[in-house]
């Protein structure tokens, strides 16, 4: 009993509720001290200065040389010149007038149809936020049907598009990259170019870009007369970029109330860009952030929304919170190997999986538990006597936070009325927010990605070198081992991956190498065939 009177006590004087934009943020199960929120007092109100500053325009992505705009987007009076303000309002109103010629077919596919599904080609914050937001507000009422194309992997594709099957005759296809040359993306529309080919279509009469204006892509889409082309700027990185054109275009297709997701991030804006930290939730959670990992990353960041809705969720955190904060350096030049892991699932599916470690495996994690008040559209069943499937879920919720607090895990609870647009705009603006504070205070560069900038660099190797091999071999004319390949490339020491290369070219039929069978690995040889 006094346990649980300290705790309600604790409960309601640190309680951050801001019934403006519909949501509270209780750390009352989180173990900080009494005198924690004193003591960070003067790093925080450093990264409100600096947010400030950023939000003023100067060059927060200082390796790039690139402002970071991504709070204009859904304010655009605050841009810092008359030219970005135009070009933001520009853009949401020919996406809102794109959207509705589309849906009234004044725009109209090919055959002279109406365009049903909308296919989306991107990676990274090209489609993970535009996945969260499709998925979280789906309805049955949708004018149009999403899918997306994330990745370039053959058989995914495949599927896609035995899903579409004849109806890629109604699909209006987005094609969305800042710079027009990412691999991934690029390979995805000449892949659906070849779909809509197979099907007798003219891709041009069905295409749609979101890229950097002059890019590879706009000079395409532009040439090839592409339907429409929205514009992709240097200062919204990909992670932060989902009230743009790259998520609001899908979204306003899909038929998502996109003005109410922007009012929703532009409310929690104002919210979370107040300088009293204890009434500012977006402050309150990277403390919390700072208080689990001890500003080091030494504790995971579990995400478990109570809602179907929000299973995506931990997806899009994972690239905005893991590609912001996972840096090698601090912007002093300090190693410091900064991270903070995120994964999740829902509630309470999860209490059927991994909450049996989390409450008695290793203490490596804090949770985020997400609560919505809302049950649904309409009354709810009543499943036993007068209790509904909704009560249920919400006692599963409150079971699991006291089960995991019991055994000495702690987390922290986001309440929110319902899942709506304007909910969604808050939740995206929230973390946004978060993530920018949590990096100040830990002294690291939230804006770049030099480790995503690497792993493209060596793939790109791998590319060259397997280039170089299907050259030696088709001079050579014979079967080789790997290691043999390799030294005749002048690269002994690239025969491991040389021979990956190989295997994976062998294993697919149409690629015209053969891989011959041997009693060791080392002694496998590989021929072309003509």
């Amino acid at each position: 009993m006094e346990m649980k009177t300290t705790l309600w006590n604790r409960y309601h004087t640190h309680l951050c509720h801001r019934p403006e934009i519909g949501l509270s943020l209780d750390i009352s199960r989180m173990k900080f001290a009494d005198s924690f929120f004193a003591q960070m007092e003067p790093a925080i109100q450093g990264a409100f200065s600096e947010m400030r500053d950023l939000e003023g325009g100067t060059i927060a992505n200082r390796d790039e040389g690139r402002m970071v705009g991504h709070y204009w987007l859904r304010n655009p009076s605050l841009s810092p010149s008359p030219d970005i303000r135009r070009e933001i309002e520009a853009a949401t109103d020919q996406i809102l007038k794109f959207s509705t010629k589309i849906h009234n077919g004044t725009i109209s596919a090919e055959n002279g149809t109406p365009f049903t599904n909308v296919l989306i080609i991107g990676i990274g914050g090209s489609a993970l936020g535009p996945q969260f937001v499709a998925d979280a507000l789906a309805s049955p009422t949708d004018r149009m049907k999403t899918y997306f194309l994330d990745n370039t992997d053959p058989d995914g594709i495949d599927k896609v598009f035995g899903a579409l099957g004849a109806s890629v005759a109604q699909t209006l296809t987005l094609v969305i990259s800042k710079s027009g040359s990412t691999k991934e993306t690029r390979n995805g529309m000449l892949e659906a170019k070849a779909a809509y080919q197979r099907a007798g279509l003219d891709f041009s009469r069905h295409a749609v870009a979101v890229t950097g204006a002059g890019s590879e892509l706009d000079r395409s889409a532009q040439a090839e007369g592409w339907l429409e082309r929205f514009p992709m700027w240097d200062w919204v990185g990909g992670r932060t970029s989902v009230t743009s054109a790259v998520g609001l275009l899908p979204a306003a297709l899909q038929g998502i109330d996109i003005t109410a997701l922007l009012e929703g991030a532009k409310a929690c804006d104002i919210i979370t860009r107040r300088g009293e930290t204890t009434c500012n939730p977006a402050a309150v959670m990277a403390l919390m952030w700072h208080y689990a990992t001890e500003g080091r990353g030494t504790k995971d960041l579990v995400m478990i929304p109570y809602k179907d809705r929000l299973l995506l969720f931990s997806r899009y955190l994972q690239q905005l919170i893991m590609e912001s904060i996972g840096k090698e350096f601090d912007r002093d030049g300090v190693t410091v190997n900064q991270g903070l892991t995120v994964y999740g699932n829902k509630g309470s599916t999860d209490q059927h999986a991994y909450v049996q470690q989390l409450r008695e495996g290793v203490a490596n994690f804090f949770v985020t538990f997400i609560e919505v008040l809302k049950d649904r559209e309409g009354d709810s069943l009543l499943v036993e006597e007068n209790f509904t499937s909704g009560d249920f879920l919400f006692g599963f919720f409150r079971g699991t936070r006291a089960a995991l607090y019991e055994n000495g895990r702690e987390s922290m609870t986001i309440t929110i009325n319902q899942v709506d647009a304007y909910t969604i705009g808050v939740l995206i603006a929230l973390f946004e927010r978060a993530v920018g504070l949590y990096a100040s205070m830990i002294n690291i560069n939230a804006y770049h990605q030099p480790g995503v900038e690497a792993g493209k660099k060596a793939a790109g190797t791998v590319i060259a070198l397997q280039k170089s091999v299907m050259g030696l071999l088709q001079q050579e004319q014979r079967s080789l081992t790997a290691e043999a390949i390799a030294a005749l490339l002048g690269k002994p020491e690239e025969a491991e991956l040389v021979f990956a290369i190989l295997r994976h070219l062998a294993a697919n039929k149409d690629r015209g190498i053969i891989q011959e069978s041997a009693d060791t690995i080392a002694e496998v040889r590989f021929i072309i065939v003509q």
